[in-house]
């Protein structure tokens, strides 16, 4: 796919952003940076036999903690660390009309 000033803005109204003329710029800028970066790493040779790997330490040893069910606090002992209650239930500020 090649980038152009037309494929970045109908990808940003895509996503509903809107983009300056020096936001589209500063893109395609990004985009030629990624685009070459990858034509190198496209040019070594034998990188289509390179096994992918899963993580970045191949020699990674870890361990599983024991399962341990424990109580839970009772709704009480919650409840008691809020300001305003009603019933059950907690009482937060009105953020949406």
């Amino acid at each position: 796919m090649e980038f152009t000033k037309e494929t970045v803005d109908k990808l940003a109204n895509l996503l509903m952003i809107g983009l300056t003329e020096e936001e589209n710029k500063m893109v395609l800028d990004e985009f030629e940076i990624i685009d070459s970066n990858i034509n190198k790493i496209n040019k070594i040779e034998g990188i289509d036999k390179v096994k992918p790997m899963t993580h970045a330490l191949d020699d990674f040893k870890f361990s599983l903690r024991e399962d341990v069910a424990e109580d839970s606090p009772s709704i009480e002992e919650l409840l008691a660390n809020c300001d305003q209650l009603d019933g059950r239930e907690v009482e937060v500020p009105k953020v949406v009309d």
